[in-house]
């Protein structure tokens, strides 16, 4: 193994605790289950997310097209958490309850 390959996974290795601790993410919150399954098949459909969220999200984030920007580890509700630190980026997610109601989310990308 050559000296700067070893030296570079060192250095991967130690970033690796602090990577993916932050996540740019955009949601659509609604109140029942079948809303919120209606807006995931019209998105798989190829729907803008910024429309759909502006046009049916409770959230206060609906005016700028569900983007929530950027969201540390721990900031938002377990539930909710638990999908941007734990699932797949550039897919919606959902729907995910929570207290406030159902949510789809999009990882947009982690850091």
């Amino acid at each position: 193994m050559c000296r700067q390959f070893f030296y570079a996974r060192i250095n991967l290795n130690m970033l690796k605790p602090i990577m993916n601790n932050k996540a740019i993410v955009r949601h659509i919150l609604v109140k029942n289950r079948e809303l919120c399954e209606q807006l995931r098949v019209r998105l798989a459909k190829g729907e803008d997310f910024a429309k759909l969220a502006k046009q049916h999200s409770t959230c206060s984030s609906a005016k700028r097209g569900g983007e929530l920007g950027e969201i540390s580890k721990g900031q938002l509700v377990r539930p909710i958490d638990s999908v941007v630190f734990g699932k797949a980026e550039h897919v919606v997610h959902g729907p995910i309850k929570s207290q406030f109601g159902f949510h789809l989310v999009e990882v947009k990308f982690r850091y």
